[in-house]
């Protein structure tokens, strides 16, 4: 530090000190803020283009980062938070460098403030009050000093713990694009593993049909050569012989349908005996798509009103019946669940209990499955309906529907607006119309949820018998057993 000796005493008091103007103004009261450059000539800052903090740059980085997080990729990720790192360092030692620079700063003060309170007792006058009033200066400019070294060492710890927090994140990036580049380094080696056992199985299944194919064409060759053989040999007993076995399988045929005809006949004979003591009987065909009724058989039959009724299927396997949930009518509409099974009707009145049976097990509609198998190869059939109750309620409109069943749902429209649409689940219900008179034998019920139910009556009994059996068939694929309330698999039904 520059001392002040005594020749600068006795020059002062020789020399004619000027006076420091009273007037004179200064441009701020704080110490100026300017750049030594080449050659020690001082550069005004305000000469110089504004050019944003470190601070600043890093700031916008990291609100960048955060904004885009969820877009980049984990390597982008690591790329970005190490340049972050690399500036919160620079920025470290920008603060490091001001921090000096700070202190030079007090080392300048203390020096000039020495030599002005040197200069004050060398001083009187006018001129001990201008050098009180530079005193007094200097000391202002030492608390703002002070002050912005306090804003500096909190401007520190936040560029030092903007680095922790970003050499943090940068070492977690790093480790999750280690764990990325493992995770599809063992996806790939998977995926060609996978993809090396697809084309072994792919050549041995070639190699196979390849053998299958020189066996089935050899085979083929031998019969043929057989058959010409034969047909060079005793052509005539040949031919005569294929005639022969194709008359019999025709003959076969005709006298199987005749003989399960004379069988029902049979069975209708002998209940027409019976009935001549019974008081009921069931009436109509015993095919899929018809309604089986409960009829009195004579004018002295007890009247219906006080009597209960109750339809059960019994499965020709296991023997047991089973009650159908809803079927409590006189008239009962056949449905697919029905086909195999013999029906069974228990009426229960206040003088005795009747039950009654159908001559054997319902049969199937013909051309009904192989009509269905037709439409099981698209992936949507539309059925024209009309809904006669929504809810358990009359629909006043009685307008036309599309009932749309697909693989994977089930849907009702109207025109361009959809008024039901639900997957195959355990709460949908799909059966006929179980009662309500010869009509029920063209209507279904659909429980779409709970909450939710229709009545649907289509165009004819086999429209109604298909819909349902491509429904049952595409839930069964959904692991999805659609039936009506109470009903269970059947076993040998369709």
């Amino acid at each position: 530090m520059t001392r002040v000796g005594r020749d600068f005493g006795d020059t002062m008091q020789k020399e004619a000190v000027p006076s420091v103007s009273a007037d004179v103004s200064f441009a701020s009261n704080r110490f100026p803020n300017y750049k030594i450059g080449a050659d020690n000539s001082i550069l005004d800052p305000k000469e110089e283009p504004e050019v944003p903090s470190m601070k600043d740059l890093v700031a916008r980085e990291t609100a960048q980062l955060i904004e885009q997080q969820k877009r980049l990729s984990v390597r982008d990720l690591a790329s970005k938070f190490e340049k972050g790192l690399a500036a919160a360092a620079k920025l470290s030692d920008e603060a490091k460098l001001r921090e000096i620079i700070s202190l030079e700063k007090h080392v300048l003060l203390k020096k000039l403030r020495d030599a002005l309170e040197s200069l004050r007792g060398r001083v009187a006058g006018r001129n001990k009050d201008d050098v009180d009033e530079a005193i007094s200066m200097v000391e202002a400019l030492a608390v703002q000093l002070t002050q912005g070294e306090g804003e500096l060492l909190q401007e520190k710890a936040e560029v030092k713990k903007l680095a922790s927090f970003l050499k943090q994140a940068s070492e977690d990036a790093k480790k999750l694009v280690g764990e990325e580049r493992a995770f599809a380094r063992a996806e790939i080696d998977s995926a060609r593993a996978a993809v090396q056992r697809v084309e072994e199985a792919l050549e041995q299944e070639r190699i196979s049909k390849s053998f299958e194919s020189q066996d089935t064409e050899g085979l083929k060759k031998e019969v043929q050569e057989a058959r010409r053989i034969k047909m060079l040999h005793q052509p005539s007993k040949v031919m005569d012989m294929e005639h022969e076995l194709r008359a019999l399988r025709i003959q076969l045929a005709e006298k199987s349908k005749y003989s399960i005809q004379l069988r029902k006949e049979l069975a209708i004979s002998k209940r027409l005996q019976e009935n001549k003591s019974r008081l009921y009987d069931i009436d109509g065909t015993e095919t899929l798509g018809s309604c089986l009724k409960i009829t009195p058989c004579s004018d002295n039959s007890p009247d219906f009103s006080r009597s209960s009724v109750q339809w059960y299927r019994v499965s020709p396997e296991a023997g047991r019946k089973e009650a159908i949930s809803g079927a409590t009518k006189l008239v009962y509409a056949l449905e697919p669940f029905d086909v195999g099974m013999t029906l069974l009707a228990e009426i229960v009145s206040d003088q005795q209990n009747i039950t009654l049976t159908t001559t054997g097990p319902i049969d199937p509609a013909p051309g009904l499955g192989n009509y269905v198998e037709g439409l099981v190869r698209k992936s949507d059939t539309e059925f024209t309906v009309v809904v006669t109750q929504m809810n358990g309620r009359e629909h006043p409109s009685h307008s036309i529907h599309k009932l749309h069943v697909g693989k994977m749902r089930i849907k009702l429209c109207k025109g361009r607006f959809t008024k039901a649409k639900e997957s195959y689940s355990s709460s949908m219900q799909l059966c006929g119309v179980r009662g309500g008179g010869n009509a029920a034998a063209q209507a279904l019920f659909w429980q779409v949820k709970k909450g939710l139910s229709y009545v649907l009556a289509f165009e004819s009994e086999r429209e109604r018998n298909a819909a349902i059996m491509l429904a049952r068939r595409f839930a069964f694929n959904c692991n999805i057993m659609l039936g009506g309330p109470g009903d269970r698999a059947p076993q040998g039904g369709t």
